[in-house]
């Protein structure tokens, strides 16, 4: 029987202080600087895992998005090999505790070794955990924060075989629950200049945010596709991502969300011609309701369709997706569109809407209108082209992008003016501004995508929307919505 030891740091002194005292000031500059809040039922996050004085904020700001009296049974490490390739995932069965400048953090042996005897995708070998840093750089974060750090569950993935990760994802699915958490250690682009490492890390960012693998993986590819001088990879622990995400994009209950971003040209330690792209993002997860509470929750979510007294069923929906599909094929071939001979009486009430149209998980065009002069069905028909191809942001939409483009609607309720902020409902209701001849909107569903707070919410409105100012929204005329978002 292989007797368990200690695991000995690789890389303290070198991506981190080695002196007990100077890593706990480090930490705690790291920590003060971040600016993060902390979140509730935080289920995993994604860190970077370079040297402190490059990504050590930006680390930092995913750990303080969990509340530091958290209890966890158990902390899965997930990050890649920088050493060794297995085509399988090593799980360190080897190690009863791992050591740091800070003390030592348990390792479940026992949960180690079942894990090996649930699958031929996981195995153990001593080369993949002995000098590899990418889980070492994150046992301080957590020995900082938490008050008492539970056992981990140490697995470097050395494979990139999709049909692996899947196999893993599915062997490590039971765990991906309240009281688990999950660390995910990546690095994101490698060695490009400064503004091209922000445009890919932008795109990939992106693609994690739709919370789906295959738009991740896509993403990543078409990365390379780019060019970019330079671009060796867009995210190094690309396969411990891919797990996650493979893990969590069928359980609405579980939303990401974008802390920080930086690169190391951002560093006084770091240069511009050659960088590396470091996120921080966090997943959150919605606390368990009955099975009446999840109804209500669903409807929610869908624009509160009972209380705005309009609705649309899901026959409806489909015929909308059509039409906006129609519109702009028909536009990109040059034919005339008609529209459906046979329209329900829900789709002839005048509303306002929406049409976000999406490549590979990123924004590729969004046009709406407000107005309630026109039925859904012709309002979804202008939006749709007008977004694919009027969007002053982008390019006009080709042919050979169209199965590429996924397309969101948002059919809105009737408007209602507020007079004070206490009756806007942050992530159930947009908002809509207006002041003189400028105006602007945050569609309800962005507040899934940032972790701003009501009054931040509506000063970015103000200031990147409607262009009046970041105080602009005190003295402008406010109005709420909500949306059928499909």
């Amino acid at each position: 029987m292989m007797e368990a030891k200690i695991r000995k740091p690789a890389v303290a002194g070198q991506f981190y202080a080695g002196d007990a005292q100077e890593l706990r000031h480090d930490l705690k500059e790291c920590f003060q600087q971040c600016k993060a809040s902390p979140l509730e039922h935080v289920q995993a996050i994604i860190v970077p895992h370079a040297g402190y004085v490059f990504s050590g904020i930006t680390a930092a700001s995913a750990f303080a998005s969990i509340q530091p009296d958290a209890q966890y049974e158990h902390i899965f490490l997930l990050g890649p090999s920088h050493h060794v390739y297995l085509d399988k995932a090593s799980v360190n069965v080897a190690a009863s505790e791992y050591a740091t400048p800070l003390g030592n953090v348990p390792v479940d042996t026992a949960l180690c070794k079942s894990l090996l005897a649930k699958s031929d995708a996981f195995t153990y070998n001593n080369r993949a955990h002995d000098s590899e840093h990418c889980l070492e750089v994150e046992l301080p974060f957590l020995q900082y924060h938490f008050k008492k750090v539970a056992p981990i569950v140490p697995i470097i993935i050395a494979t990139q075989k999709l049909s692996i990760l899947q196999e893993i994802a599915h062997v490590l699915q039971p765990y991906m629950n309240e009281r688990n958490l999950f660390v995910i250690s990546s690095d994101f682009s490698h060695y490009p200049a400064y503004l091209d490492a922000k445009w890919v890390d932008g795109l990939t960012k992106d693609a994690v945010m739709t919370g789906k693998a295959e738009a991740f993986v896509k993403a990543t590819l078409h990365n390379q596709e780019l060019n970019i001088d330079s671009l060796a990879t867009s995210a190094c622990g690309e396969a411990a991502i891919a797990t996650l995400l493979m893990m969590t994009e069928k359980d609405t209950n579980i939303h990401p969300h974008h802390i920080m971003y930086c690169n190391s040209g951002d560093s006084p330690y770091g240069g511009k011609d050659r960088v590396v792209g470091y996120h921080s993002f966090v997943f959150t997860r919605d606390e368990e309701k009955s099975v009446e509470s999840q109804e209500e929750a669903k409807k929610g979510k869908l624009g509160n369709e009972a209380k705005s007294g309009f609705s649309l069923s899901d026959e409806d929906k489909k015929l909308l997706k059509e039409i906006a599909y129609d519109a702009i094929k028909t536009t990109l071939e040059g034919k005339a569109y008609h529209a459906p001979s046979h329209l329900p009486e829900k789709l002839k009430t005048p509303c306002g809407a929406f049409v976000s149209l999406h490549k590979h998980g990123r924004l590729r065009g969004c046009i709406g209108h407000f107005g309630e002069d026109t039925p859904p069905y012709e309002t979804v028909y202008r939006m749709a082209k007008a977004a694919a191809f009027e969007d002053p942001r982008f390019p006009k939409v080709n042919i050979t992008e169209l199965p590429d483009i996924d397309i969101e609607i948002s059919v809105l309720t009737p408007m209602k003016r507020i007079h004070s902020i206490e009756e806007f409902q942050l992530g159930k209701q947009g908002i809509y501004m207006r002041k003189g001849n400028r105006a602007g909107t945050f569609l309800p569903q962005v507040a899934d995508e940032v972790t701003w707070t009501k009054e931040e919410f509506l000063g970015h409105c103000a200031q990147d929307k409607a262009g009046i100012g970041w105080d602009g929204w005190k003295t402008a005329e406010l109005y709420t919505y909500e949306a059928i978002i499909f």
